[in-house]
């Protein structure tokens, strides 16, 4: 028994098993995966969706709540550092989702840190100023006033707010990315840009050093004694040491930045592009717009 041959085309070919009316055009017509362009490569994490904070300009997570951050801290009620903490709050854990080590400490961390700040600075607020307010408790020569209570509540929760709102840049953004977008879009020269950059870079560089120094110390059974004197040789016999790691290091990286051809034209490309779109605006049209009714709508109804 001879074996069956499979249908052809009128072109000779084998004919697809898809069922009769499949043809060419049927295939053709199926999903292809979208070709990546060299712009969409070059955005790196800016290319993410739009509810990740990461992927927005660092300019406006960074530099888009001061004005909120001005207002805040001239405020001297409860409920407007509450709710713009609040809101900052809700931002960093549903657009950011930290760690849950982060998380943990804004939960937790956050509410332990105003009550332990309510109390001091109810303590330590002048009695002449809260003398018509009642007295709660005495504690030896200290006594806690119910308005000095307020006065300190008022300014732990002051504190939480402008912290949740300059965590908002600070968990979504880098050094790095900062430079980058100060450098392509305000224009600042790069030669600036990365030479800020690469001081900073100097601060890890240097605790690392650091512990190296001081393991080097330990395993030479170097012992300077106890004390506050022993500590001050101890550093100073750290400082000499790390100055010539320090100076060893910028000429490594003087060198290879020399090679490298910068400052050497007026313009430099750049490797990774930080985007400003349209969400970048309503971001900060947000920011804005929510502080705005925060103070205009929601405290007056909620004081009236």
């Amino acid at each position: 028994m001879a074996a069956r041959r499979a249908p052809r085309g009128p072109a000779g070919r084998p004919r697809p098993r898809g069922g009769r009316g499949m043809s060419a055009g049927t295939l053709d017509a199926r999903p292809r995966p979208a070709r990546a362009t060299p712009d969409d490569a070059r955005l790196g994490r800016f290319a993410g969706p739009a509810w990740d904070l990461r992927t927005y300009d660092p300019l406006v997570t960074a530099f888009g709540p001061l004005p909120v951050v001005v207002w805040v801290f001239t405020t001297r009620d409860l409920l407007t550092p509450a709710l713009v903490g609040l809101v900052a709050l809700l931002v960093i854990l549903v657009m950011v989702r930290p760690p849950r080590r982060v998380v943990a400490v804004l939960l937790l961390g956050l509410p332990a840190l105003v009550a332990v700040m309510t109390v001091s600075f109810g303590v330590l607020t002048d009695p002449r100023d809260v003398d018509g307010t009642t007295l709660l408790a005495t504690v030896g020569p200290f006594h806690l006033w119910s308005g000095a209570l307020e006065t300190g509540l008022a300014t732990s929760l002051r504190t939480c707010a402008l912290l949740l709102l300059v965590l908002v840049g600070g968990l979504s953004t880098t050094g790095q990315d900062v430079v980058r977008a100060l450098v392509q879009q305000l224009r600042v020269p790069y030669r600036v840009g990365y030479a800020a950059l690469a001081a900073l870079r100097f601060v890890p560089r240097f605790g690392h050093e650091l512990e190296v120094i001081r393991a080097a110390h330990r395993v030479r059974g170097v012992d300077h004694g106890r004390g506050p004197v022993a500590a001050g040789r101890r550093h100073l016999g750290y400082a000499v040491p790390l100055l010539a790691g320090g100076i060893r290091h910028g000429e490594r990286v003087s060198l290879a930045m020399e090679a490298r051809g910068f400052g050497a034209h007026a313009t430099r490309t750049e490797r990774v592009l930080v985007p400003f779109r349209v969400r970048d605006v309503v971001f900060l049209l947000a920011t804005w717009g929510v502080a705005a009714g925060i103070a205009l709508v929601v405290v007056p109804a909620l004081t009236g």
